[in-house]
């Protein structure tokens, strides 16, 4: 990073509150495109709730015109600058991992990273999404049939939610990301934990009449990224649809399920529930979960 790209993410983590309280606690996500996420409400409103200091910050590569490359950099000025850790999101939740001490043993498993704390011990890496999906399929889907599901995206976030749903019982998982490497891969580490009970597959629409259900674990239906990564000829109203997007919450892909009558679940329920965790792991302090979906509501 040179330095005044450096120079200018310095000015930007600066402390801006100046509030006082029982505890401080300053955090931030890393990622692409984040302008319009909530979580920094979530996590904000909650640390005021329970009577800590607390600041959640953006730190956004594109609105920083930072590379890719800039990523180490990027974190080691943020631990400099005395936060208590970070969330990362895309495309981030992978590259991470060159960064960081230790990985806890579910972001070990996954091999992605989403929350990386910084403490005396180094920086530990973690993975709330896993948890966070699993929840939110849970509460959004009860009785789903979950036979056969066709996941799209083999990223840091897909590879969570697959192991959600794997760990939720799904019979056969289907994998599709344009990357066949990566999906290839992805599959590959799956079965070793969970039996060949996983696929990487290149017809799309054959996989798509085999399904019960869809998961798009791809950032298609951000602002940022238009579309969807379905075909929309292929959705039937038997399918149940899942995305892990949450801004905006109802996706292009979502409204389309919708409108063929399919049962659907948006990623707000990830997006809250994976906060929960994240909020644990930086502060100690277990937050309320309703109160979370209070605050991911007004921080609309």
């Amino acid at each position: 990073m040179d330095a005044r790209l450096a120079e200018r993410l310095k000015q930007h983590l600066a402390t801006h509150s100046g509030a006082e309280g029982p505890a401080r606690f300053r955090v931030g996500l890393v990622g692409r495109g984040i302008q319009a996420s909530r979580t920094p409400g979530m996590h904000e409103r909650e640390g005021a709730r329970l009577g800590l200091s607390y600041e959640y910050r953006l730190i956004d590569f594109d609105a920083l015109g930072l590379a890719d490359d800039d990523l180490a950099d990027a974190v080691m000025l943020i631990e400099a600058a005395g936060f208590a850790g970070i969330n990362v999101t895309h495309p981030f939740k992978q590259a991470i991992i060159a960064e960081l001490d230790a990985l806890a043993p579910e972001a070990a498993g996954i091999g992605a990273v989403n929350t990386v704390v910084f403490s005396e011990q180094g920086r530990v890496g973690h993975n709330t999404d896993c948890w966070g999906f699993a929840e939110s399929f849970r509460e959004g889907l009860p009785g789903a049939p979950i036979g056969t599901v066709i996941q799209f995206g083999a990223g840091g976030g897909g590879a969570a939610v697959a192991h959600a749903l794997l760990l939720s019982g799904v019979g056969r998982l289907l994998l599709c990301d344009p990357d066949r490497e990566r999906t290839e891969a992805l599959a590959q580490r799956l079965a070793q934990r969970f039996g060949p009970v996983v696929a990487a597959v290149s017809d799309v629409r054959l996989a798509l009449r085999q399904a019960d259900g869809i998961v798009n674990a791809t950032p298609m239906g951000m602002a940022k990224y238009p579309g969807m990564a379905v075909p929309p000829e292929a959705l039937e109203a038997r399918h149940w649809v899942a995305d892990i997007v949450y801004f905006p919450e109802e996706t292009a892909l979502l409204a389309h399920a919708r409108s063929l009558g399919c049962r659907v679940v948006p990623g707000t329920g990830m997006a809250i529930y994976q906060a929960v965790k994240a909020f644990e792991l930086f502060t100690g302090q277990a937050p309320d979960r309703a109160s979370m979906h209070e605050h991911f509501r007004a921080a609309a």
